[in-house]
């Protein structure tokens, strides 16, 4: 077991849930202000408190970009430590097929805008990308890595001591 750190910190990774939504060759995409910079992402966000995975990844792309999705896939799960916070992160990739768009929906805080672009134009943002887990997912989908969502379980409650 790992000790807290000596300020009484106990390390813990920021989990975070994104979606691939493709439709054809292109991609759902959101530009959004991340600090003092514009950085382009998948539909993304983090897990909040008793909340499953299936259920956050639908409610950031709809928060972010307007679109229901139905999710189809889990593509994997990456650990990277941020350069933007210098945090762990443990992202969960959802590959899902968008359903239906509220265009009169406003988009979350920081969110400029969400579009559809292909891989190629996803690519030539190079430093823009919010991290490198953007064309990761994206490349993890396109070479066929799909997990059933069967393979995550939620299991809702507090746990006794």
């Amino acid at each position: 077991m790992t000790e807290p750190s000596p300020t009484n910190e106990i390390w813990r990774p920021h989990v975070t849930v994104a979606c691939v939504v493709a439709d054809g060759d292109r991609y759902l995409m959101v530009e959004e202000e991340v600090g003092d910079r514009i950085a382009w992402n998948q539909p993304a966000g983090h897990l909040d408190d008793g909340e499953s995975l299936i259920a956050a990844a639908l409610r950031e792309t709809l928060e972010e970009t307007g679109w229901t999705v139905e999710l189809q896939h889990l593509i994997g799960v990456h650990q990277w430590r941020s350069t933007e916070h210098g945090d762990a992160v443990v992202r969960f990739s959802f590959a899902a097929r968008a359903v239906s768009h509220d265009a009169a929906r406003a988009l979350d805080t920081g969110i400029r805008r969400a579009l559809w672009l292909n891989r190629g134009e996803i690519a030539a943002l190079g430093e823009r990308l919010r991290s490198p887990l953007v064309l990761l997912s994206i490349d993890a989908w396109l070479a066929g890595q799909r997990l059933p969502l069967d393979t995550l379980h939620y299991l809702p409650g507090s746990l006794s001591t």
